[in-house]
């Protein structure tokens, strides 16, 4: 396989002007930059030449099915090779993952006919989007009648239905909010105050209202309630979309799905004679009923439709003593790629998301080979593509493992590492969950740190990343994050370092690598206390499990019970 470890972690310097006639050429031509010495321990030199490569504009911003992901993928199997690692799907560095790409029409328009006959026009981008997964080319919606149905949650075991009293959704369109009942009041009574659970996800608010047979559904944005701005909203809708084949997902899907912005909402609102900020509140209480916006939605969405297939990467490092047994690390190496619809920089290189994770797992898996004892369990680095389109690959994975799934002790997921610094905490996304922090609260301790759950739980940083897959299905799964009281700054420091990041970068092509402002001191402390994690459950006979309450222990209850499967 041809390198590509120089492809981008160095720039070829100008060729030198032609030697005057009167000037002796050189004796030898001057040798190229030496490539990167990678040492076996966890270094930030070594993490910062990984990130820089795949987070280069030579990458593309690693979009799936694009040359940037054959980039990609040949450069991570080149890192496992080097380390040392064995293929980790038989005799292969990868796993294929099937997909269907929908782009849809950017010219497509919204059009909303008021209930005296006036019309309003909506522009993909600017005032909504709108997409389909169905894979058909063409959906036509005439005249489909807009109802409001706050937060477009079936609930049941929490008494709560924002569909009720509505026999058919056949014909209709319903409209909601992003996040929780309760979220935008700060109603600590209802659901799980402003921690967000799975109803607040706006993937399960498509799938209800699929469930519900409405003919579209479309999610009113807020900045707070869906904890990033329009711009995320607007540049991740837009080119390619990507989706299993339906056979491989059996999440209900809608005709289309969309969001509008505020400002559209307000609007719409007010001629319904209705006002929004206080639909928020009505929304928020028990026993609300849907209501009719009095006005029709129609469109009609054509896509092209394709079929193709992106990667997973998978490498192995066998156990020494129970290599059936296995511990997990996971980081997604997708991102956004190119939109050559862009003026400007239009390459979203992604080198916080995910390029510093993807980076990690290497870095670990670089100990993990060099360390003594060697591992008495496999230990497996799973490197998944599609996370940015809906947890897509490891989606896949899970239905697809390599190995069974109560084989594997635990799953440690790297997502969006932090670069600002050594933190006196340790930020532990939906802790509270499993054994996996009894592990980790030690090792944390060691580093003089403390363990706290994310500062925003109403963003539902749990549902967001891949990690979620494998709980849902029941294996224990642990996702850390750098802290947030900062060893220069504190607490201050640590929020204006997140807030920057999430306004100015998160899904932007401002997400770059830059040596001179990341202090990587910090990444390198998080990343010794993954890999610390993981020595000890690949070194032992520990089998985590959540915690009692967890929803997802009755998953892992049962597989373990279970012979296992592949």
């Amino acid at each position: 396989m041809a390198t590509l470890t120089a492809l981008a972690a160095c720039k070829k310097p100008d060729a030198p002007p032609a030697p005057a006639a009167s000037t002796p050429a050189p004796a030898q031509a001057a040798s190229a930059p030496a490539p990167h010495a990678f040492s076996p321990k966890i270094e930030a030199g070594d993490f910062g030449e990984l990130v820089k490569t795949l987070s280069s504009d030579a990458f593309e911003g690693r979009g799936p099915g694009t040359p940037g992901e054959d980039k990609t993928v040949a450069y991570i199997t080149e890192q496992m090779q080097r380390i040392g690692l064995k293929p980790g799907n038989g005799d292969s560095w990868t796993q294929d993952v099937p997909m269907v790409e929908t782009t849809a029409d950017p010219s497509t328009t919204l059009t909303i006919t008021e209930a005296d006959g006036s019309t309003q026009t909506l522009a993909f981008g600017e005032q909504m989007v709108i997409g389909t997964r169905t894979g058909k080319p063409e959906i036509d919606v005439k005249d489909s009648e807009l109802v409001f149905v706050g937060y477009g949650v079936d609930a049941p075991e929490r008494k709560w239905n924002d569909y009720a009293g509505t026999k058919s959704w056949k014909g209709k369109t319903v409209v909601m909010f992003v996040n929780d009942p309760g979220f935008h009041t700060h109603d600590e009574s209802l659901f799980d105050g402003k921690r967000m659970t799975y109803y607040g996800r706006w993937t399960y608010k498509f799938e209800e209202a699929a469930r519900k047979g409405a003919d579209a559904a479309i999610i009113i944005h807020d900045s707070e309630g869906a904890s990033y701005g329009w711009d995320v909203v607007k540049n991740s809708w837009a080119g390619k979309q990507y989706d299993l084949p339906a056979a491989d997902d059996p999440s209900p899907r809608i005709p289309a799905q969309g969001w509008i912005t505020g400002e559209v909402a307000r609007m719409l609102f007010a001629k319904a004679g209705l006002d929004l900020d206080q639909a928020y509140k009505d929304a928020s209480k028990p026993g609300f009923k849907p209501v009719p916006l009095k006005a029709k939605l129609s469109f009609d969405l054509k896509s092209t439709i394709g079929q193709a297939k992106s990667r997973n990467v998978i490498g192995v490092l066998p156990g020494g003593k129970r290599p059936d047994e296995a511990v997990l690390y996971m980081a997604h190496w997708d991102h956004l790629g190119k939109h050559d619809n862009e003026d400007g920089d239009n390459i979203y290189n992604g080198a916080v998301d995910n390029a510093t994770g993807v980076a990690g797992i290497l870095e670990i898996a670089d100990a993990f080979a060099h360390q003594e004892p060697k591992p008495e369990r496999s230990v497996v680095f799973l490197a998944v593509t599609l996370e940015e389109s809906g947890l897509l690959g490891s989606k896949y994975y899970v239905a697809h493992p390599t190995f069974p799934l109560n084989k594997i002790a635990g799953v440690i997921n790297i997502d969006a590492m932090s670069v600002a610094g050594k933190a006196r905490d340790v930020t532990v996304t939906g802790m509270g969950a499993s054994q996996l922090e009894d592990v980790l609260k030690p090792l944390a301790a060691a580093q003089g740190r403390t363990l706290h759950a994310e500062a925003s739980p109403q963003n539902g940083s749990y549902f967001r990343s891949d990690h979620f897959n494998f709980a849902k299905a029941g294996v224990p799964a642990l996702y850390v994050d750098g802290g947030e009281d900062l060893i220069e700054g504190g607490e201050a420091a640590g929020k204006a370092a997140a807030k920057e990041y999430g306004e100015q970068r998160y899904h932007s092509p401002a997400d770059e690598y830059d040596p001179d402002t990341w202090k990587l001191d910090g990444t390198m402390q998080d990343l010794e206390l993954v890999y610390g994690v993981g020595r000890e459950l690949a070194g032992g006979d520990q089998w985590p499990n959540w915690y009692d309450g967890n929803p997802f222990k009755a998953a892992r209850d049962a597989m373990m019970k279970a012979p296992a499967k592949r």
